[in-house]
């Protein structure tokens, strides 16, 4: 029995070391040193900060969001964008139509009436037929080229509050300050010479390194559709397969598929804590059913499900033996695994996981654990609904 831990053990390493492997081919993934970071819990936290940081903007601001409405939060943000523009900020924004397909031209005509450069992500065009799957689903401010916030907050009411409401939703966010910056301005450069190779990227001002602000050590990783295995879904399993003692995942979106699931049932074979907290009530009624093929093995193999209660969910963070915290825009779905754009921070430090792990508990305290004698018991209507789903799953 000794002789199988140890094999087991040595293949867990080699697991590691081959997704590890992979993210290095596929991307300039490593991990950075001397960053500081900063936690959100909430969008009534988060956004008055981002504000007061295009306030204090001297230079630059750039951004990248899947979603921007036209509300209360939605023009307080166009309002403090247009006055930093009017001052001398240059001020440069990348959105994704489609996210955007219910806010008017009209707001951004006016950003760009104010100065702004604005760019539509993946704007409609015939010649292109696969152009409604393609989305840019990071969520990215960068302001002076030195400090940046993202997270899975989008810009709009529903995300900016506190309480326990559908009308306030429940999300987390965080603000970067050192050397990692500089990967983000990358990132942001290259999508916006791939969507408007008009606008070379020497118009747009170097980086400038980003000075030591803290102790942090932070890795950005990148997703794409166009990379040959998924970079998002390799630096989950990456993180799985390195948990010695817990694994808390926080997911609104539950589609992991086979190779996300193995990898948990792995880890709770060695002994591994696992959580995974899902939402209630959720904002896309199919993703919850088709989630639910994926709970009996995980629940007959011990790991702790629970749907978080009062509001709907839409945190995106996992969190490795307490000092590991994988959070940003990502889910754990096939869309963000192959088709949309998106953006994940691994932040390496204890005391960030700790805090992590005070709000995890915190939405634990609030949630309903699902036992499998209740997912085994619920009815054959429910049951039929998730067959239905079964063919739609990849593009939900």
């Amino acid at each position: 029995m000794a002789f199988l831990h140890r094999k087991k053990r040595k293949k867990g390493i080699f697991r590691t070391i081959r997704f590890a492997n992979i993210l290095k081919r596929n991307t300039e993934a490593a991990f950075s040193k001397g960053n500081k970071v900063v936690l959100f819990e909430n969008g009534g936290d988060f956004f008055p900060a981002l504000l007061q940081a295009f306030r204090n903007a001297t230079h630059s601001i750039l951004l990248e969001f899947y979603m921007i409405r036209n509300d209360g939060i939605g023009n307080a943000f166009a309002e403090e964008l247009l006055s930093a523009a009017d001052r001398g900020v240059k001020v440069s924004l990348i959105y994704d139509y489609i996210g955007c397909i219910d806010t008017p031209s009209s707001y951004f005509k006016r950003l760009e009436t104010g100065g702004i450069r604005c760019l539509p992500f993946n704007k409609p065009a015939f010649k292109r037929l696969h152009w409604l799957d393609k989305r840019d689903h990071r969520k990215i401010a960068i302001i002076d080229r030195k400090t940046a916030y993202l997270g899975g907050l989008n810009v709009g009411d529903e995300y900016a509050g506190y309480g326990e409401s559908p009308k306030r939703w429940r999300d987390f966010g965080m603000r970067l300050d050192g050397p990692a910056v500089g990967e983000l301005i990358l990132l942001f450069q290259r999508t916006w010479q791939k969507e408007c190779p008009a606008v070379a990227t020497d118009q747009f001002e170097a980086e400038v390194p980003a000075a030591v602000a803290g102790d942090a050590d932070v890795m950005i990783v990148n997703g794409a559709p166009h990379h040959n295995r998924s970079i998002i879904r390799s630096a989950f399993r990456m993180a799985i397969a390195g948990a010695s003692e817990s694994i808390r995942i926080v997911t609104p979106y539950f589609i992991p598929g086979p190779r996300v699931v193995r990898s948990l049932l792995r880890a709770a074979a060695r002994g591994v804590k696992v959580q995974i907290v899902l939402p209630a009530i959720s904002d896309v009624p199919f993703v919850k059913l088709a989630s639910r093929a994926y709970l009996a093995p995980l629940l007959k193999a011990g790991v702790e499900i629970f749907e978080r209660e009062g509001t709907i969910l839409h945190s995106k963070v996992m969190l490795i033996d307490d000092s590991s915290v994988t959070i940003g825009s990502a889910n754990l779905d096939y869309r963000s695994f192959h088709r949309n754009y998106e953006l994940n921070a691994i932040v390496d430090s204890r005391e960030f996981g700790l805090q992590v792990n005070a709000m995890i508990t915190e939405d634990l305290v609030k949630s309903h654990r699902i036992t499998l004698q209740e997912h085994e018991a619920r009815s054959w209507i429910g049951r039929m609904l998730e067959r239905l789903c079964d063919p739609i799953r990849r593009f939900l």
